[in-house]
């Protein structure tokens, strides 16, 4: 039996159907903009370290309230010392 036979036969399975597209659809598409967004890295070939090459004065959340972003002593020491 062809898919639209058994859609036409059983006219419930209608509305599950077009729910299961939606959210199937909304699933595929959140991830590709997840995937797109800068704080997500895929090629670790090119920048094996990625987190040397965040800015630390540009805040990265969507929401920041009265914080201040300063570099960790510890940390600039040990990236002169490399």
């Amino acid at each position: 039996m062809n898919f639209f036979q058994i859609l036409r036969k059983k006219k419930e399975l209608i509305p599950l159907m077009l729910i299961m597209t939606t959210a199937a659809g909304g699933a595929s598409s959140f991830a590709v903009y997840s995937l797109l967004k800068p704080e997500v890295i895929i090629d670790r070939k090119r920048n094996p370290e990625p987190w040397e090459t965040v800015d630390p004065t540009v805040p990265r959340k969507l929401l920041t309230i009265n914080q201040e972003w300063k570099p960790i002593e510890e940390l600039q020491k040990v990236r002169k010392a490399t």
